[in-house]
C-alpha cells in the first residue's frame, strides 16, 4: 500500500512540475495592446511636452504643477529611450533594451541584468502593471509586475502586489526582498528628474508634480 502511495505521489508531483513548466513557458495576456509605429510616435512627443510644461512651470515658479501620462506615452517614452521607437518598431515590441538617453528613462543594461527583449507599460486605477521578456535558463520568458509607483526623497519607489512568471503567479512574498535589494543596487537610475517633486498613480494615469 505504501509503494503505490508513494507512487502516487511522485506522479501527482511530476504532473505539478509539468503543469508549473507550462505556465512559465506560456505567453501571458498582454498587459497593454501594441501601438502601430505612428501612434508611438505621437505618445513619444505627448511625453515629451508634458514634461516640458513641468519644467517650464518650474522656471516660472509655480510648484505643485502637475502633468498626467498614459500608458501609452509612457510605453513610448521608454522605446524612444531604448531606441527602438528610432527604429520603426511598436513601442510595445522594441528591440533589447541596451541604450539610449533620457535620464531616468533610459535602460541601459549592465553586465549583471538582464536582457530584456520586449515590454509593455500599462496604468489601472492606483497599479501600473508591467511586462517584459527576458531570459530565464535560455528560454525567452514572460515577466508581468504590479505594484504601487510612489517616490520618497527624490527617488522614485515601487511595491509589488503581483507576480507572475509566463504564466504562473509567484507570491510577491517570495520575491519582494530581492526586487527591494536589486532597486536597491539601481537607485541612480530611480533618481527623479530635478522638475518632478512627487510621482503617484491615480485613474489610470501617472501623475508628475513639479517640486
Amino acid at each position: 500500500m505504501k509503494l503505490k502511495l508513494d507512487r502516487i505521489i511522485s506522479i501527482a508531483t511530476l504532473l505539478v512540475a509539468v503543469t508549473a513548466l507550462v505556465l512559465v513557458m506560456k505567453k501571458p495576456a498582454p498587459v497593454a495592446p501594441p501601438l502601430p509605429p505612428a501612434a508611438a510616435a505621437a505618445s513619444a512627443q505627448s511625453f515629451e511636452n508634458k514634461i516640458e510644461q513641468l519644467e517650464q512651470a518650474q522656471v516660472r515658479g509655480q510648484p505643485g504643477t502637475e502633468v498626467r501620462l498614459n500608458g501609452q506615452e509612457v510605453t513610448a517614452a521608454i522605446a524612444q529611450a531604448t531606441g527602438a521607437l528610432a527604429e520603426g518598431t511598436s513601442a510595445s515590441a522594441g528591440t533589447p533594451a541596451s541604450g539610449g538617453g533620457n535620464g531616468s528613462l533610459s535602460a541601459d543594461l549592465g553586465p549583471g541584468d538582464p536582457d530584456i527583449k520586449d515590454y509593455q507599460v500599462n496604468f489601472e486605477g492606483d497599479i501600473v502593471k508591467g511586462q517584459f521578456l527576458t531570459k530565464v535558463a535560455g528560454k525567452d520568458v514572460w515577466v508581468t509586475v504590479e505594484g504601487h509607483l510612489g517616490s520618497k526623497d527624490g527617488y522614485a519607489t515601487f511595491e509589488p502586489t503581483k507576480f507572475k512568471v509566463g504564466d504562473l503567479n509567484v507570491p510577491v512574498s517570495l520575491v519582494n526582498d530581492q526586487l527591494q535589494k536589486k532597486l536597491t543596487e539601481q537607485r541612480d537610475r530611480l533618481k527623479l528628474p530635478d522638475s518632478v517633486g512627487g510621482v503617484r498613480v491615480e485613474n489610470g494615469e501617472v501623475v508628475l508634480s513639479n517640486r
